[in-house]
């Protein structure tokens, strides 16, 4: 049964109030042989509780004053409106009883409505503010996109290599910072799996880099980065697989590795190739823009990079943090 149908027109519920009223008289009435002597309310109660939480205040009196009045007529002392003592007491204990009934249902019930109202809002809220985040994401994410272009855009027409080359480098990064913004948007959360979005990263840099003889394997272990680490981690991750197929093979196939773990309070990205190794002719220049902008990402995490040779090539190991859980 509904119970609000009872509350949206108030004839429902004083007709309801009126229908209990008539079964507990008509089960007391039925029963009164069978019932010991102190006991004139005994089917009333229920119904005035029945009453108060189907239909609410006004149709609970009501029940409440049907019920005393009949069992006082019935079966408080002799039959009419004894005014005895005793009957005075049992109807003032009557009172009483039906009061606190009627008082805490209905006040229960108050502070529920109200409390599913409250809920139903800050739903209602939550959802706007999540909508609202999700489209300032894509606004930030087009404005970069909008970025990137018109350095794209100025690369084409700039006669200087190496300026050349600077503006493309940058527009190549501004549209990955898009890209990853437009991802956690469309995410409609605040964490992203890493597995994710590192793939599709990875599979524009080997066609960028014209590199089909360069197999890249990911492996995340299901780690979830929240927003504040995604797009460093994944710039850095870049940065080091673009150094990888620009010196690690410069004129063969190879491997690379990408993997992001955890280990106890600490994340560690590693970006390991099979190519000739760390040399001062193949590795990038110490103080290159590329190697400047992950060591600053690096800090901005709170960790440290490092690049090392290995037995079949190099290894380039982030480290920083985890993130606490909001949880």
């Amino acid at each position: 049964m509904h119970r609000d149908i009872f509350r949206t027109a108030a004839w429902r519920g004083h007709a309801l109030a009126i229908l209990a009223w008539m079964i507990a008289f008509a089960l007391r009435y039925a029963l009164a042989h069978w019932f010991p002597p102190g006991f004139p309310y005994l089917t009333f109660f229920p119904a005035v509780v029945f009453v108060a939480y189907y239909a609410g205040l006004r149709p609970a009196i009501l029940a409440a004053t049907l019920s005393g009045l009949s069992a006082w007529w019935f079966w408080i002392g002799p039959i009419g409106f004894d005014l005895g003592v005793a009957t005075l007491v049992a109807l003032g204990f009557y009172i009483f009883v039906v009061s606190i009934d009627i008082f805490f249902i209905v006040g229960m019930d108050g502070a529920s409505r109200r409390l599913a109202q409250e809920v139903e809002r800050s739903t209602a809220l939550a959802a706007s503010r999540d909508i609202l985040l999700r489209e300032v994401q894509h606004r930030v994410s087009n404005n970069i996109q909008v970025v990137s272009a018109l350095l794209s855009i100025e690369a084409r027409g700039t006669a200087d290599p190496g300026a050349r080359r600077a503006l493309a480098d940058a527009s190549s990064r501004t549209a990955l910072i898009a890209r990853i913004q437009r991802h956690l948007a469309d995410a409609e959360q605040q964490t992203t799996a890493f597995n994710a979005i590192a793939s599709g990263i990875a599979d524009d840099a080997l066609r960028a880099a014209a590199r089909d003889d360069v197999s890249v394997t990911i492996s995340g272990e299901g780690v979830i980065l929240s927003a504040e680490e995604a797009t460093p981690v994944v710039l850095i991750m870049l940065e080091c697989l673009n150094n990888a197929l620009e010196h690690a093979f410069p004129d063969r196939a190879g491997r690379i590795t990408i993997s992001l773990s955890d280990e106890g309070a600490v994340r560690t990205l590693c970006v390991a190739d099979d190519g000739i190794g760390v040399s001062i002719a193949a590795g990038p220049a110490p103080e290159s823009l590329g190697l400047k902008i992950v060591h600053g990402l690096a800090r901005q995490l709170g960790g440290g990079w490092s690049l090392s040779p290995t037995e079949k090539g190099a290894v380039a190991t982030l480290q920083w943090p985890k993130p606490a859980d909001p949880h």
